[in-house]
C-alpha cells in the first residue's frame, strides 16, 4: 500500500476578502455561509457570508475563497479503524 504525499498547507487571509489555502485533498461542501474542506492538518470550517468558491486546483490542493470571512475553525482528524483498535491505542 502507498501512502499518498502530504501537501504543504499553508492559509493567507486578506482583509477578510480573500483566502487562500493550499494543501486542500478534498472540498466536502460550499455555499454562501461556510466551504468544508480537508486537509491533512484536519478538516477546515470557513464561515463568512456571501462565500463564493473562485478556485479550486484538485491536483495541486489549492483553493481560494472569495466573501466576508467571519471564522476559520480546525476540526481535528478522527480515529480511523475499528472500534476495538481506537479504544485499545
Amino acid at each position: 500500500m502507498t501512502d499518498k504525499p502530504i501537501l504543504p498547507h499553508k492559509l493567507t487571509l486578506n482583509e477578510r476578502k480573500n483566502l487562500t489555502v493550499t494543501g486542500v485533498t478534498e472540498v466536502v461542501s460550499f455555499d454562501e455561509t461556510a466551504v468544508i474542506a480537508r486537509t491533512d492538518s484536519g478538516t477546515l470550517v470557513v464561515q463568512g457570508k456571501g462565500l463564493q468558491l473562485k478556485t479550486l486546483q484538485p491536483d495541486g490542493g489549492q483553493v481560494c475563497v472569495d466573501g466576508h470571512i467571519c471564522a476559520l475553525v480546525y476540526e481535528e482528524p478522527r480515529p480511523t479503524g475499528s472500534f476495538w483498535r481506537r479504544l485499545m491505542g
